[in-house]
């Protein structure tokens, strides 16, 4: 059977909260309306930017019920299912399908992060992809795990028939031009990061998931509707633009950063979760000033 197609923009949702530390639900679906609006190619819940380590498993699989119900029929949704065992992972995947999920988001596993060789990860992937319900993805982010997939991991997981595809939030372009020589054909290579988008989309992939898609969702798919329509110039302009808010909502100022751009744009960012802390009100005036200069205010 053929793999599914993953195309277009996704953003990997916030979680808003309230000041109590809440997760505040109803914010969620105000944020899915609108974004609904925004020519999207789906959505993740419960991936990196929605402060997902720090829900409890009721909250998880209320996102992404609200999440599923919420979507536009023909947009997928994917779930951040990723646990540090086989067992518990493959646990939340079924339960992530028996909501609706479309497909699960799988970390790499990375507590005894030594003994994550490419032989472990291979098995644990391979072992959570034949006892899952819907397909999996592979979530490479050593920027939060400090464990780097190889090519290798690649080559081997992309022809197992349930694997749909890999995230990888590196930003590292020479490791992706590695990924992509080596991965067999139909497999689903995702840019999760928009500082990369652009050369992403110059090598051939059609898809991406970063934290830009959250306050700038119009913009992320303007870069690609140009590129694809034949106008590179405007994709690459359009890119330089919005750059600067992508390093400012990822490395600079996190998630934190990241819901006040939200706010700023209109949607409803909330409050972080503890322990992550609130931002300072210097770092809120730079944060406006640099989506100012990206003409996004």
């Amino acid at each position: 059977m053929a793999k599914r197609l993953i195309e277009g923009v996704i953003p990997p949702m916030l979680t808003p909260f309230t000041e109590r530390g809440e997760v505040d639900y109803d914010a969620h679906i105000y944020n899915m309306e609108r974004w609904n609006e925004a020519g999207l190619g789906g959505y993740l819940v419960l991936g990196s930017n929605s402060e997902a380590a720090y829900l409890s498993e009721k909250e998880k699989l209320r996102m992404i019920e609200l999440t599923v119900r919420h979507a536009p029929k023909d947009r997928i949704v994917m779930a951040g299912t990723g646990m540090e065992s086989a067992a518990e992972t493959i646990l939340l995947t079924n339960k992530a399908a028996d909501l609706g999920a479309h497909a699960a988001l799988v970390l790499t596993p990375f507590y005894y992060g030594d003994r994550m060789n490419d032989e472990a990860l291979i098995r644990f992937f391979s072992e959570v992809a034949n006892r899952a319900r819907i397909p999996v993805l592979i979530y490479n982010v050593p920027k939060f795990t400090h464990i780097n997939v190889s090519p290798r991991v690649v080559r081997d997981l992309s022809a197992h028939p349930n694997i749909l595809g890999m995230k990888d939030s590196t930003g590292d372009v020479p490791q992706l031009v590695s990924f992509l020589r080596v991965m067999e054909e139909g497999f689903n290579f995702i840019v999760g990061t928009a500082a990369a988008w652009f050369p992403a989309l110059t090598l051939g992939i059609r898809a991406g998931i970063f934290a830009l898609a959250n306050c700038a969702p119009a913009e992320c798919v303007e870069v690609q509707e140009a590129f694809e329509s034949g106008d590179p110039e405007k994709a690459r302009d359009t890119y330089m633009r919005i750059f600067p808010v992508n390093a400012a909502v990822t490395t600079t100022y996190g998630v934190p950063g990241l819901k006040y751009a939200a706010d700023l744009r209109g949607y409803k960012g909330g409050f972080v979760r503890s322990p992550l802390l609130q931002l300072r009100e210097e770092d809120k005036r730079a944060i406006r000033k640099i989506l100012k200069e990206a003409r996004l205010l």
